[in-house]
């Protein structure tokens, strides 16, 4: 649970070991990071699945605020409960048909995952 106390600066390229921050430090802060802008909430194709969209969230405001460059300037950092985020979010972005990208690195670069299995993941632990 270090890694939940103490955050590293940056993402490092490891998208697995990622994940398994972004697990650690929701459970621990008991928030959840994404981009909000005047059109809302950020997200982006996918890069595995055709026609379909993904929704970034991050662990740490640090790390949602680092994209908040060039096409993405207009964003800024907003915090969602984890509460908020496992009984409102998740099913909603799988009624969707969309994916989760947790901790994504500055290049956009991550795991695209089932919301279910997230979710399965956080309460898992």
């Amino acid at each position: 649970m270090t890694t939940a106390i103490n955050p590293p600066a940056v993402l490092g390229e490891d998208e697995d070991a990622n994940y398994q921050l972004f697990l650690d430090q929701v459970q621990h802060t008991g928030e959840v990071w994404g981009l909000h802008g005047e059109d809302g909430w950020a997200l982006c194709p996918s890069v595995e699945f055709e026609e379909t969209e993904v929704f970034p969230f991050w662990s740490d405001e640090r790390y949602a605020a680092a994209l908040c460059t060039d096409e993405w300037s207009d964003y800024k950092p907003k915090v969602i409960s984890l509460q908020d985020f496992a009984t409102e979010w998740l099913p909603g972005i799988h009624e969707d048909n969309a994916m989760i990208g947790p901790n994504w690195d500055t290049e956009m670069s991550g795991l695209e995952l089932e919301p279910a299995d997230v979710a399965a993941a956080l309460s898992a632990d």
